[in-house]
């Protein structure tokens, strides 16, 4: 089955006629297949008494969240995360973000089955930075990340990636979580439906996980349980407060961008605008008792292109949040609810989050 899909991938790519789209999807495809052809099963490899011992500890978590997923959450989770890929690599993608130098319009470019999203990836850092030069040669803001793991939206069983295994228990459980989600309602071209929707079930997910005491039952004192508990509750917190941060200056940027003075003059003061707020994420940075997870955001550049990426993921997370309170956290019933929103037209359904977000 999946050899058919792949060559389905390949035929709807030779009927692009841009030699770059062809370059594009032809490296696509020879990185998917290679995450394929890598493939090991993790209860094997857990099985498997020559298994590192560390590795063997997060393959049974692994499982374990795969069984909360399906039985608790009601997520589609059939084969995927059930196999283990080393690629002996950081990132397994790297997304190239852009957007006009001033606007924080994203631009979007359009593929078969995912629809127009507001990112090209690429299997190869080298290829993602070649792309994004030849953007920031149009003078656009351009914004280059490196991706530790992604959905193809049940075209294929998607691994656990080394890129990802050495994260703690709860942050494994997130990522889970998002990707699964992608599974049950996703509209081509609605990026930010799409995300937001998935980060509202990680969310949630996250908040059953960790009132479960899934970890008592590995043996730790309830005490420990607890740590955890306000842990997650903390990193969330701040979660939250850094989206809250960025999406603050938004305004300030839209109202600068329209303004009509002179383009230097627009430019340093979209700089300042910057410069300000890595001053305030400092001062955040205090009242979270030197909490850095950040840091490395805010110590590379930032332009319309990194800050979009912010606000992709988590502008309707609160319209969701809603839509879940107003089935009292039935999450079938929230499913359900997420489906008709998403056979609502664009427009309409903008709007119908919007209402219920506030």
């Amino acid at each position: 089955m999946n050899a058919v899909k792949t060559f389905l991938l390949l035929f709807l790519s030779l009927l692009l006629v841009s030699c770059d789209s062809l370059q594009f999807y032809s490296q696509a495809i020879r990185g998917q297949l290679s995450i394929v052809s890598k493939r090991e099963n993790i209860q094997s490899l857990v099985d498997n008494p020559t298994t590192d011992a560390s590795l063997r500890t997060q393959l049974e978590t692994i499982l374990e969240i795969r069984r909360f997923a399906e039985s608790e959450l009601g997520l589609p989770v059939n084969k995927n995360f059930s196999s283990y890929v080393n690629l002996e690599r950081p990132f397994v993608v790297w997304n190239v973000f852009a957007a006009p130098e001033f606007s924080l319009v994203s631009d979007d470019w359009c593929f078969p089955v995912a629809g127009c999203v507001t990112y090209r990836g690429y299997f190869s850092e080298a290829a993602a930075k070649n792309f994004a030069d030849k953007l920031e040669a149009e003078t656009k803001d351009v914004y280059v990340g490196g991706v530790a793991a992604y959905s193809t939206l049940g075209w294929f069983a998607d691994p656990v990636l080394n890129t990802v295994i050495n994260r703690d228990e709860f942050r494994l459980a997130a990522l889970i979580f998002h990707e699964l989600a992608h599974q049950v309602v996703y509209i081509p071209g609605d990026t930010e439906f799409n995300e937001s929707f998935a980060t509202a079930v990680e969310l949630e997910g996250l908040r059953r996980w960790v009132e479960s005491g899934r970890s008592e039952e590995s043996g730790e004192s309830s005490s420990l349980t607890l740590d955890r508990v306000d842990n997650a509750v903390r990193q969330n917190q701040y979660r939250q407060e850094f989206v809250e941060l960025v999406q603050s200056y938004r305004p300030q940027l839209e109202t600068l961008y329209e303004e009509s003075i002179p383009v230097d003059e627009k430019r340093r003061a979209k700089a300042q605008l910057f410069d300000q707020l890595r001053e305030d994420y400092a001062v955040k940075k205090q009242q979270w008792q030197g909490y850095d997870t950040y840091d490395g955001w805010f110590s590379s550049e930032i332009n319309n292109a990194k800050l979009n990426t912010v606000a992709t993921y988590f502008n309707l997370v609160p319209a969701f949040d809603a839509l879940l309170s107003s089935v009292d956290y039935s999450l079938p019933d929230f499913y359900k609810k997420v489906e008709e929103f998403s056979e609502l037209a664009a427009v309409e359904r903008k709007t119908a989050l919007a209402g219920m977000a506030q």
